[in-house]
C-alpha cells in the first residue's frame, strides 16, 4: 500500500483506537477493487475492455465537456468531487481522523528489443513459460489527516491529496524485452468541515475534488483517467467520537440526518460506530465481509462459491493469459487452485436470517402442519407467486396492486431507504423458505421498470413496509367487499 503524507497535517494527535481502519480494511478493500478485473479475468474479456465504473473522479473541464454533472448519492457516474456529510457525537478534545483512499491509474506498456538495441511497444511477448500483456492496472493511494475538532471549528483544513506520476521499469530477459509501468500525476484535494448542531452533535464534513486541469473537454475516456482518482472513499474516525446512522437515526438526530448532503457516495456507521466507511457502493451499516469468504475476487455481487469454480474449471490456456493479464488475477488463480476442500464446503452458504419459530413476517400465511420441506417433491405446491396474495391493513394484494413504499429504517438496505415514498405496482408474491412474504414491485417513475419486469429484476419488500393505494379489478377487502380505489 503506497501512503501519501498530508502536507500541514498540523496535529500529532492519533486516534483512540489506531486498528479501527485496519480491522475495516477487508471491506474498503472490496469497495476499491469493485470491478478490477472480473471474470474470466482475461484481458480479451469484454468485460474487462471498459474498467473503472465506481467511484471516478476525473478533471473537471473533461467531465463537464457535457453539462453539468447531476447530483445523485450513488457514484457510479462519473463526476469531479465526491463530497460526505455524517452526524457525529463529540467529546470535549475529540480527534477527527480521515483517510481518503483511490487507486491511481498505471499503463503496463510491454516492448520488444529490436535487432538494433531500441524497444518497441507490442500488445504481447512470448516467452517459454509465460506470456507477458500489455495492461492497465492501478495503484492505491491513501492519505491521512488528523485534526482535533476544534481546530476544525475555528474554520475548514484543505489538504492535498493527489499522488505524483512516476515510471518504473522491468526487465524481461525470457522474452527479450519489458515491461514499463508509467503513471500520469493526479491533482486532488480534500476539505474537512465541522458543524456544531445540538449539545454534543456536530455535522462532519469531507469533499475532495479532481483540480486537474491536464484533459480538456475533448480528451477520450483513456486519457482522463490517466489523471483520475477511481474508486474513491473515505474513512472517519477519531478518538472522542461517536458516528450516528444516516438510514436509521436516533430520533433526537432524524431532522439532522434528513439534512446531510451526500454527493457521489454515502457514509455508513463501522466498527460500532466508531467509524465511518463513505463508499461510492451504497453499504448497509455495520458492513462486513462475509466470514466464509476466502478472499477478493472483485465482485461482490457474485457468489463467491459459483465464481469460484467457474475460475476452477477455466482452461489451461485462459489461465495463462489470466495469469499475463494481471498480478491480482494471478493470485485468484492460485487461492482457487489450492483451496482445501473444507473451504469449498463453507462456501456453499450460511442462515443468518432465522427467527425464533412461531413468529412468522406480519401478512405471511401459515404454515400447514403436514407441508412437506421445500427441497422435497412437492414442497412447493400451491405457491404461484404471479397469483398469490397477501393482506396488507385489510386490502388483498396481489400481481398488478399499486402500493406506496415505506421501508423500515432499521434492518433495510441502504438503497430501499431512497425510495421511501415512492410508488410502484406489485409484480409477484413470493413465500420464501423460512415462511415470511415478499413483495416484488417495479417503481413507477423508475425509466427502465419495463425493462427490468421483462427479466424480473424487482425490487423486494416486506408486506409490512407498503401501503396500499388502490387495487386491482378483482382485489376484495378481508370484508369480502369489493373495493374501489380511493376507499
Amino acid at each position: 500500500m503506497t501512503t501519501t503524507p498530508a502536507p500541514g497535517a498540523a496535529a500529532p494527535a492519533r486516534p483512540a483506537d489506531p486498528n479501527v481502519f485496519e480491522r475495516l480494511r477487508p471491506v474498503a478493500d472490496a469497495v476499491l477493487y469493485e470491478g478490477y478485473l472480473l471474470y474470466p479475468y482475461r484481458r480479451s474479456s469484454a468485460k474487462n475492455r471498459v474498467r473503472w465504473q465506481f467511484g471516478v473522479l476525473a478533471p473537471r473541464p473533461w467531465v463537464e465537456a457535457g453539462g453539468p454533472v447531476a447530483e445523485t448519492v450513488a457514484g457510479s457516474a462519473e463526476s469531479w468531487y465526491q463530497q460526505t456529510e455524517c452526524l457525529a457525537e463529540a467529546a470535549p478534545g475529540a480527534v477527527l481522523h480521515v483517510r481518503v483512499r483511490y487507486l491511481q491509474v498505471q499503463h503496463k506498456s510491454v516492448q520488444r528489443r529490436t535487432a538494433d538495441g531500441r524497444y518497441e511497444p507490442v500488445e504481447s511477448l512470448q516467452a517459454p513459460d509465460a506470456v507477458h500483456l500489455s495492461f492497465e492496472e492501478a495503484v492505491p493511494r491513501e492519505t491521512d489527516l488528523v485534526l482535533p475538532l476544534a481546530e476544525l471549528l475555528a474554520g475548514d483544513r484543505t489538504f492535498e491529496v493527489g499522488a505524483p506520476g512516476g515510471e518504473q521499469t522491468e526487465e524481461l530477459p525470457d522474452a527479450d524485452g519489458r515491461a514499463v509501468r508509467r503513471c500520469h500525476p493526479v491533482e486532488a484535494r480534500t476539505t474537512v468541515h465541522a458543524e456544531p448542531l445540538d449539545g454534543r452533535l456536530y455535522r462532519l464534513r469531507v469533499r475532495t475534488e479532481n483540480t486537474g486541469r491536464q484533459v480538456g473537454p475533448g480528451a477520450t475516456r483513456e486519457e482522463a483517467l490517466r489523471h483520475t482518482l477511481v474508486a474513491t472513499h473515505t474513512f472517519l474516525g477519531g478518538s472522542g467520537l461517536s458516528f450516528l446512522s444516516l438510514t436509521d437515526p436516533p430520533e433526537r438526530a432524524a431532522e439532522h440526518a434528513r439534512a446531510c448532503r451526500n454527493l457521489h457516495t454515502y457514509p455508513v456507521p463501522a466498527d460500532a460506530d466508531r467509524a465511518v466507511l463513505s463508499s461510492p457502493i451504497i453499504l448497509p451499516d455495520q458492513p462486513r465481509i462475509a466470514p466464509e469468504s476466502p478472499g477478493d475476487l472483485h465482485d461482490a455481487g457474485e457468489i463467491d462459491e459459483i465464481l469460484s469454480l467457474r475460475t476452477m474449471l477455466l482452461t489451461d490456456e485462459e489461465k495463462r493469459e489470466a495469469r499475463a493479464t494481471d498480478r491480482r488475477a494471478a493470485e485468484i488463480l492460485d487461492r482457487v487452485d489450492t483451496m482445501p476442500p473444507e473451504v469449498f464446503t463453507r462456501l456453499h452458504g450460511a442462515i443468518r436470517s432465522l427467527r425464533p419459530a412461531g413468529r412468522p413476517e406480519p401478512g405471511a400465511r401459515p404454515e400447514p402442519a403436514a407441508r412437506a420441506p421445500w427441497w422435497e417433491e412437492g414442497g412447493d405446491d400451491g405457491l404461484a407467486p404471479a397469483t398469490d396474495r397477501v393482506l396488507v391493513d385489510g386490502v388483498s394484494l396481489a400481481r398488478g396492486s399499486r402500493v406506496e413504499l415505506r421501508p423500515h429504517g432499521r434492518g433495510s438496505d441502504a438503497q430501499d431507504m431512497f425510495l421511501a415514498g415512492r410508488t410502484a405496482e406489485v409484480a409477484a408474491v413470493f413465500h420464501d423458505v423460512d415462511g415470511s412474504v415478499h413483495l416484488a414491485v417495479t417503481v413507477d417513475d423508475d425509466p427502465g421498470a419495463e425493462l427490468h419486469g421483462w427479466y424480473g429484476r424487482y425490487r423486494y419488500f416486506r408486506p409490512d413496509e407498503v401501503r396500499p393505494l388502490g387495487t386491482t379489478p378483482d382485489e376484495t377487502r378481508s370484508d369480502g367487499h369489493h373495493r374501489t380505489p380511493g376507499t
